[in-house]
């Protein structure tokens, strides 16, 4: 029953969050919004709105690769998102817009996982490495083997870094739709029921990251029991 649940959790969860978004996505681009924005023209309203002026909204490549980027102070918006005026484009442009509010107000979990980025790409890089090694190394020397089981725990202590800053970005994530909800309502640039489709664009998105973070735990649980088990 453990390796049917592991498993659901490791291909299926992911796999559906996936579908779900795309889904969602695809339908609500297609819905044109009543404002007749564009999403950067959109994001370009709620920097203003908010007074941030030196960050810059550009057209990204590629489909959902929307994204801020906090060092550069740029927001990228997948051309669909960028050039076209739907419900779609304007959810996920406001979400982009409020990781730029988040950076510009100091958002404590947002600085948190910048702090976090160095050592969650060098987990993300090297722990697998070490607990494969590790395994090895272990499995030579037999159980109980004092440097493979060193291995396999520097392993595991690199992995947990990069756990954790999947585990920091929920809280990220869920705020910066948040702040996106509540700018598109008071600058009136969606109505109640693009309101609702909005919600259901940014929510779908989310769930991505909760699979993603469930995974990367499901991960580090399991090999923390193969590496006790190894003792």
């Amino acid at each position: 029953m453990g390796i049917i649940i592991y498993f659901i959790i490791l291909m299926v969860v992911p796999m559906l969050a996936q579908m779900n978004v795309k889904s969602t996505f695809n339908k609500y681009s297609k819905v044109r919004s009543t404002s007749g924005l564009t999403g950067r023209e959109v994001a370009e309203e709620i920097l203003r709105n908010n007074g941030i002026y030196d960050v810059e909204v550009v057209r990204g490549e590629g489909f959902l690769s929307d994204h801020y980027d906090p060092k550069n102070k740029k927001i990228a918006l997948s051309p669909d998102n960028y050039d076209t005026p739907s419900i779609a484009g304007t959810a996920v442009a406001a979400h982009e817009v409020g990781h730029a509010i988040q950076h510009a107000t100091g958002y404590a979990f947002l600085n948190f996982r910048s702090a976090l980025f160095p050592l969650a790409q060098l987990g993300s890089n090297l722990s697998y490495f070490l607990i494969i090694a590790g395994m090895f190394v272990t499995y030579a020397q037999g159980v109980g083997g004092t440097f493979g089981s060193m291995m396999l725990w520097g392993g595991i202590a690199l992995m947990a870094f990069a756990v954790l800053f999947q585990v920091v970005t929920l809280p990220v994530e869920f705020d910066a739709s948040k702040r996106a909800m509540k700018q598109i309502e008071s600058l009136n640039i969606v109505n109640e029921k693009e309101y609702r489709h909005a919600k259901k664009v940014l929510n779908a998105a989310a769930m991505t990251y909760v699979a993603a973070t469930a995974v990367a735990v499901a991960e580090l649980v399991r090999f923390i029991m193969i590496a006790r088990g190894s003792n």
